[in-house]
């Protein structure tokens, strides 16, 4: 059965409601969650609703948390969420990056004290369409060594750039610095399915297809050593900006038990016009014409928003397990 998109924010609003988070932050977290379903990332989707109210169960996250802005100057600022869920502060982060942008023509917000903030492309796509370029980084519980290591220091730690096209959907840059997102394992795991080699890891280090172990496990790092590099230069801006706590610091996604995470974000986004009007959007041009010249090159972003205008129509099929979870919360709300 396929559901809409307002269909999907219903059901997570109502399964966060469930779980005592406040409603204001209940719709902000359902917006982005039925998108990224919508959007075909279902890691990032619903699945995330049962885990939410897990840890909203277990006072990891603040459930009535009210954002802090503190005293910024110029250009820059710091976002507290107050150890809430990271959808609503990273929303407010991202209208406030690109209002210091207009004004200033560089805006650079840290935020900390967050939870898990989904796709770290949706904040950044959002600058774009609003005519800015945007980055966004961000750390996550830790699952991944340091380059020569064998144990979990740094997390995921997901990267996303989005650069504005006039008259066309803006290219949007979203990964993981692991081989692939966390979030693959907990769908696998949840349908009852291997995952392939080079994946993950066991606990003690061995290849794994068994996606319960690799979630107590390891990632593999994107591209090796490499991949580690760039998740410790986004754990030291993430961190270093916002004096959250490092990845190692928090206790795992997965567990429902644990602290509360307190992570942490930057966003940077930028005025395009700011070296001089027009000089951006030339340069941009004569990038996309050399691309169009080259038929197999496919633009970043065009995949997941072809799979979002079609969804839009025609709705998306929603794991029944996922659903029987969101269910069982709001039933289990209800009845007590």
């Amino acid at each position: 059965m396929s559901h809409s998109f307002q269909e999907l924010v219903q059901l997570a609003y109502q399964g966060l409601c469930a779980a005592g988070v406040k409603h204001e932050a209940a719709a902000d977290t359902a917006l982005f969650l039925a998108l990224a379903e919508i959007d075909g990332l279902a890691s990032h989707g619903l699945a995330r609703v049962a885990q939410y109210s897990g840890h909203a169960k277990h006072q990891r996250i603040n459930t009535q948390a009210v954002i802090k802005t503190h005293p910024y100057k110029s250009s820059a600022a710091l976002v507290d969420g107050q150890d809430g869920l990271a959808f609503p502060a990273l929303k407010y982060a991202t209208d406030l990056s690109v209002n210091l942008a207009h004004r200033h023509g560089v805006g650079l917000v840290a935020i900390k004290n967050t939870h898990h903030f989904g796709v770290a492309g949706h904040y950044t796509e959002a600058a774009a369409r609003a005519g800015y370029i945007s980055i966004l980084l961000g750390n996550t519980p830790a699952a991944m060594p340091m380059a020569g290591g064998t144990k979990a220091v740094f997390g995921t730690n997901p990267l996303a750039a989005a650069f504005p096209v006039q008259g066309k959907d803006p290219l949007v840059i979203d990964m993981s610095l692991s081989a692939v997102a966390r979030g693959k394992l907990l769908v696998a795991s949840k349908k009852g399915e291997s995952i392939p080699l080079g994946w993950a890891l066991t606990a003690d280090g061995q290849p794994t297809t068994d996606p319960n172990e690799g979630l107590k496990g390891l990632m593999v790092p994107l591209g090796g050593d490499k991949g580690a590099l760039l998740a410790l230069i986004i754990e030291l801006l993430a961190v270093g900006l916002s004096g959250s706590q490092y990845s190692y610091e928090a206790d795992s996604f997965f567990s429902m038990k644990g602290n509360k995470p307190r992570l942490g974000q930057l966003i940077i986004t930028i005025d395009p016009g700011l070296p001089g009007k027009g000089v951006y959007r030339n340069r941009m041009l004569d990038l996309l014409n050399t691309f169009a010249s080259d038929m197999g090159v496919r633009l970043p972003g065009q995949r997941r928003f072809a799979v979002r205008q079609k969804a839009m129509k025609a709705g998306v099929v929603v794991n029944e397990a996922v659903l029987q979870e969101i269910q069982n919360g709001i039933q289990s709300r209800w009845n007590s």
